[in-house]
């Protein structure tokens, strides 16, 4: 992970907690990927994805969440669920958007939480 991720998913991870949410895990891998954050918060288990990026780019940070990436997060989160049982909380897919500076370091120009950004309908094997 380049120190820019980094970077990001300790703003997101601060972001967070601030707003009251708890990060249970933090860069969680699996054959199938990576989760950034797992956050909880009243009833909700947040898979959070952090995207960052400056300004000169054209398009969102949270549209850089493909569908191939997507259903990786989805298959990773599944993972996480069979090693922490949580069936008191409704899982969510959330991306955190990190909009930086466009001198090339770190600096968090803004931010926006895409709450529930998309869920297990949109994997091929879900159907």
């Amino acid at each position: 992970m380049s120190d820019r991720g980094k970077r990001a998913e300790d703003y997101a991870a601060a972001v967070l907690e601030r707003a009251g949410w708890h990060i249970e895990a933090r860069n969680f891998h699996t054959r199938y990927g990576e989760l950034d954050l797992v956050a909880v918060k009243d009833g909700v288990l947040a898979f959070v994805e952090v995207k960052a990026r400056s300004g000169r780019f054209l398009r969102t940070p949270g549209e850089a969440v493909t569908k191939a990436k997507r259903q990786k997060l989805i298959m990773t989160a599944l993972f996480y669920l069979q090693e922490h049982r949580h069936e008191e909380l409704q899982p969510r897919f959330d991306v955190f958007e990190v909009i930086l500076a466009r001198d090339g370091g770190f600096e968090a120009l803004s931010h926006d939480i895409i709450e529930g950004a998309f869920d297990l309908s949109e994997t091929d094997w879900y159907h």
